[in-house]
């Protein structure tokens, strides 16, 4: 039952975020809106807030009690920050200088986030993998993201985007993502209570906050024709990319967890940890990295087509190994397969 309710709400916002599409096909926000509610500003506080937010629902005490295992850490962060940017990286000879560059560094951008935070939780505790490090691990990742992120993209934005006004985006950065974070963190102890309390009501916040930014960036798309620049073959070319990136990254996490002898349940809080990428990051990552209006359509669409491939998938081999392993998991991790 608990299996069944987790994955209804996981449909319900992908259906949402369908919604927030058609939407801005029908009623597209345009910039004169603003005169009436400022959506650009109001994304902009909710992604400091969100932020906020994090560093209030940061447990600190798991986080030191789960540090030990600096094994697994290493190999989930490796896989999300090195594996996966790697293998995008290894097609950028056969793009660079043609209409496909684009394409790739869209995809790019999807490599270098971090990972997802309730979701990797989730479907770890649902296949009975290591639950806490699942939890130190999704953690660290975006708070790693911070520097990784931007650090992976500024190779590529100054010369390719047009963005390349460094300052700037580090400015944004240290106001929108690393000052809220500290804030949070700094008033933890205080506040811990009351974000538990209303922990419900803040994850609909968080939403709320992606499903604007995905509504706004598709209305700027629509009103200034930008889809023109996404036709169907590239639109195909990203999901079969993103999917092929995704089982890339999973098995190799899998083969490398098992050869250092990883139990079962830490191969599953490997695998599914470090083979996910994370929209929320993605979508404020969008904004605060300056990524040109024509573009933010192009680079959320890999984002999003692996959001949902992985909600979907990932929550339907959790599942699976639930039920065949019967909560008893040989450590050859057959269960993974």
């Amino acid at each position: 039952m608990l299996k069944a309710k987790v994955f209804n709400k996981q449909n319900v916002f992908l259906f949402l975020l369908i919604g927030m599409v058609l939407m801005a096909k029908l009623i597209p926000f345009d910039k004169s809106y603003n005169q009436y509610f400022n959506l650009s500003a109001f994304i902009d506080w909710g992604i400091a807030g969100i932020f906020l937010l994090y560093g209030l629902k940061l447990n600190l005490k798991e986080v030191v009690k789960d540090i030990s295992n600096w094994k697994l850490h290493l190999l989930i962060q490796s896989g999300t920050f090195i594996l996966f940017p790697l293998l995008v990286l290894i097609f950028y000879p056969l793009v660079k200088g043609t209409g496909y560059e684009d394409i790739w560094l869209s995809l790019f951008f999807l490599a270098a986030l971090p990972s997802t935070v309730s979701s990797s939780v989730v479907m770890v505790s649902i296949a009975k993998g290591n639950v806490t490090s699942a939890i130190f691990n999704a953690s660290i990742s975006g708070l790693i993201g911070i520097v990784m992120t931007p650090l992976l993209m500024s190779f590529f934005l100054t010369s390719q985007s047009g963005s390349g006004d460094q300052g700037e985006v580090i400015q944004q950065l240290l106001m929108k993502v690393l000052l809220p974070i500290v804030l949070g963190i700094v008033f933890n102890p205080v506040f811990k209570k009351w974000v538990t309390k209303y922990s419900k009501i803040i994850a609909e916040f968080d939403k709320l906050i992606i499903l604007l930014i995905v509504y706004e960036s598709f209305s700027t798309a629509l009103i200034e024709n930008i889809f023109s620049s996404v036709p169907a073959v590239v639109f195909l070319i990203l999901a079969f990319s993103v999917v092929f990136l995704f089982f890339a990254v999973y098995n190799t996490l899998k083969i490398i967890s098992r050869k250092m002898g990883f139990n079962a349940k830490d191969v599953i809080t490997v695998t599914f940890c470090g083979s996910k990428k994370s929209l929320v990051h993605g979508s404020l990552f969008l904004l605060v990295l300056n990524i040109p209006e024509e573009q933010k359509v192009l680079f959320l669409l890999p984002v999003m087509i692996y959001h949902s491939f992985q909600l979907f998938y990932v929550s339907w081999l959790a599942s699976r190994i639930a039920e065949r392993s019967d909560n008893k998991y040989p450590d050859s991790g057959k269960e993974t397969k």
